[in-house]
């Protein structure tokens, strides 16, 4: 699975050519820490060269990944459906990342692995914010057990400054009356 995505690109003929692989969860649990239980990914990959150092990479990704709700932990199914293009061009001796549409590879390359590009671009389409899209489809006693353990009103680290007959604090009035002078 992971082989597929590496391209032999000193040796890859011009035109263009597919590459289709299957992604699962183990796929996405190699080093991200983002937790993935399940993963149905159908990834197709068409690498076209078109000189000596000059690739265009349109990866497609579809299918689903599960992962935990942010609310209720319960498994959460988010569809996963994803295009991407990169310009890859081999010069020079460093590898230069900061374009999200060129990346540059140095020139003795004989191998590019996209395997990290594929799960940067299904991972950057899992929101932020991954909850169910009401409450009534989070687990009702995990729900039940954050309400139990809800502080309605944080108690103020200042309470035993307070001027109690007020409730207000005494340097603000302090403050005050040097305001007034």
């Amino acid at each position: 699975m992971v082989d597929a995505l590496k391209l032999k690109i000193k040796t890859l003929p011009f035109g263009t050519h597919a590459v289709e692989c299957h992604l699962d969860e183990s796929f996405f649990n190699l080093d991200e820490q983002i937790e993935v239980r399940r993963a149905d990914v159908d990834v197709t990959l068409n690498v076209t060269r078109k000189s000596e150092t000059t690739y265009r990479l349109e990866i497609a990704c579809h299918g689903t990944v599960t992962i935990p709700c942010d609310r209720c932990l319960d498994d959460l199914d988010l569809p996963v459906d994803e295009n991407y293009c990169l310009n890859v061009e081999q010069m020079g001796t460093e590898l230069d990342d900061s374009n999200d549409e060129l990346l540059i590879v140095p020139q003795d390359w004989r191998e590019l692995d996209v395997a990290p590009i594929v799960r940067d671009t299904v991972l950057l389409a899992i929101p932020m914010t991954r909850c169910h899209e009401s409450e009534d489809d989070c687990n009702a006693d995990m729900l039940d057990m954050l309400d139990s353990h809800r502080v309605e009103a944080v108690p103020d680290d200042d309470d035993d400054n307070n001027n109690e007959t007020t409730g207000t604090d005494p340097r603000w009035e302090a403050l005050k009356k040097l305001k007034e002078q």
